[in-house]
């Protein structure tokens, strides 16, 4: 685009502007500019920090401790300082940056809190008593740096008791800790974080129950101690899961028996689901009796000989002279067998463990009320009216429903399922006339509903452009049109001067003429232009302002119109 063009073309319209369009364009240009340097101002003077007379805020949000460091800080660098609402410090803008650098090197704010950094200091004369007390302390500030990180804490401080250890384990006394959150504005702790925080402060500390850590507002209100609120978010769970399925198998039955009936209105179905929401765990063991061999081992022993010769008889030396060889003994020889035999079998067993679901169901009864027939009536010439008249439903109708209901929910006998199906007459209400538009407005204007909102917001345009836009607009044209017109009322003014004085010399000239008897060959035009131009140097004369004034009038118009040509 030819930038030289354009503006060539911007100073041309703004030429042909009125003096009024000339000043309400130059007002909306200094009002814009004007409010594009306030905004760069405003986001230029926030971006240091706010700003009190000079000051700015060094750091906010301190708690007492962390304030009197700072106040100290200041005092020994000589630099100026303001308190403004709790935990505000101010400085001098210039000093702002510096003053923070010095403070950080400082290592605060800490926001009160001493974690293990506590430990850095080493004091060789600390006892051990001294050492426990820092340990306890630094580990309470690192649980409370933990705990302030998480989304909806503002502020937490964390006290632990700590017992006195035993030798004796029967009295040795658990340690317990309690927890105080700021929540911030606008936040709630959820079940899920009360847990959480708990379980953070019972993991971080030996031999703490979960149940021993209790978490108090900054109000005094203890949390997590509503174990009656949490038994009621399971009954509550329970019951919606009820409902809602009793409310799936009464649809399935009304849309099952709906297609044989002729509607869905013409069936009501109601469904009753006893459920156990027990949870059963199950553990078994079966071994296999059919086992594999793992080894076998057989002993056999075999052995064949004389008995041994009883040694007796009576004392003396002939009792102790052995047996002469070669004598015969009347005993039989000796035989001995013996078979052992051992198997081992592979031990084999099978681990079942079986765990029940959510909820099981006990038993299901269901009530089903369905519309008869409606038959058109005879007359006594046994034609057909207009009249409806209900026919009930036959025996063997209501067992092909009920059969077809119980195919629905799955009937089980052994369960103590119970189906019953009845047929009666439906007085069927007229709707309403609220309840046709609702239902009207819900089915063909609810997806409509996107579109509103951007109609609405057509016609606020529509409204303030005819309301606001266009009467200014027509005001401003106005007043270039009376502009315009005023040099045209003075042409038109002067015109008819001209011709009253034309008449009055047609008359005059006429009267004349009669009283010189000058005919028809007298010249008319010119005598006619010598009186004109004798009558319009006297209006000249008379009316100078004026006549310069629309000659003054009538070169505008004809270089406006010159220049729109051009344009």
């Amino acid at each position: 685009m030819d930038f030289k063009t354009l503006f060539h073309q911007v100073g041309q319209l703004y030429q042909n502007l009125t003096i009024k369009q000339k000043i309400v364009a130059a007002s909306s240009i200094v009002v814009v500019v004007g409010f594009l340097v306030f905004l760069s101002l405003y986001k230029s003077s926030t971006s240091g920090g706010e700003q009190y007379d000079g000051y700015s805020v060094l750091f906010r949000n301190l708690n007492p401790a962390d304030s009197a460091q700072i106040i100290d800080q200041l005092e020994k660098d000589g630099v100026s300082y303001k308190l403004a609402n709790e935990g505000t410090i101010l400085v001098p803008t210039k000093s702002v940056y510096k003053e923070r650098i010095a403070v950080a090197s400082l290592g605060i704010p800490k926001e009160g809190k001493n974690g293990f950094e506590i430990f850095d200091k080493q004091d060789f004369g600390a006892t051990d008593n001294e050492q426990r007390v820092k340990f306890q302390r630094a580990i309470q500030g690192e649980l409370a740096r933990t705990i302030e990180s998480l989304e909806p804490i503002q502020r937490a401080t964390v006290y632990i008791a700590f017992p006195k250890d035993s030798v004796f384990t029967e009295r040795q006394v658990p340690p317990t800790a309690s927890v105080v959150v700021k929540i911030k504005d606008g936040e709630k702790l959820n079940r899920k974080q009360i847990d959480g925080i708990k379980r953070i402060v019972a993991g971080s500390v030996s031999n703490l129950k979960l149940e021993d850590v209790k978490i108090v507002t900054s109000d005094g209100v203890a949390v997590g101690e509503d174990e009656i609120a949490l038994e009621n978010e399971l009954v509550a769970a329970q019951i919606k899961y009820k409902r809602e399925f009793e409310s799936s198998y009464e649809q399935k039955i009304i849309d099952m028996i709906g297609k044989f009936i002729g509607g869905r209105d013409k069936v009501t179905a109601k469904v009753s689901i006893e459920f156990d929401f027990s949870t059963k765990d199950s553990h078994s063991e079966i071994y296999d009796p059919n086992s594999v061999i793992r080894s076998e081992q057989n002993i056999e022993e075999k052995r064949e000989g004389r008995q041994e010769k009883e040694v007796g008889g009576v004392p003396g030396a002939v009792s102790n002279i052995g047996p002469v060889q070669g004598l015969e003994d009347n005993k039989p020889n000796e035989l001995y067998s013996k078979n052992v035999a051992n198997t081992n079998y592979e031990i084999s067993k099978k681990i079942i463990k079986v765990k029940d679901q959510y909820a099981t169901i006990k038993r299901v009864t269901a009530a089903v009320v369905v519309d008869g027939k409606y038959e058109n009536t005879k007359d006594e010439n046994g034609a057909f009216t207009n009249t409806l008249a209900y026919v009930p439903l036959s025996t063997e109708e209501l067992d092909k429903l009920k059969s077809l209901v119980e195919q629905t929910i799955g009937y089980d006998k052994n369960r103590g399922d119970e189906v019953t199906v009845s047929n009666f007459e439906f007085k069927l209400s007229p709707k309403s006339q609220s309840s046709k538009v609702d239902s009207f407005v819900n089915t063909y204007l609810s997806p409509l509903l996107p579109l509103f909102k951007y109609l609405i917001a057509l016609i606020i345009l529509f409204v303030f452009y005819k309301k606001v836009i266009t009467p200014f607009l027509e005001k401003m044209l106005k007043d270039v049109k009376e502009d315009e017109f005023i040099p045209q009322k003075e042409d038109t003014k002067v015109e008819e001067e001209t011709e009253d004085v034309l008449e009055k010399f047609k008359a005059a000239r006429k009267k004349v003429e009669e009283q010189l008897g000058i005919g028809e060959e007298f010249n008319e035009d010119e005598l006619k232009y010598e009186v004109l131009l004798e009558k319009m140097k006297l209006i000249v004369s008379d009316r100078s302002e004026e006549i310069a004034n629309l000659l003054q009038g009538m070169i505008k118009n004809d270089s406006d119109f010159s220049s729109r040509k051009e344009f």
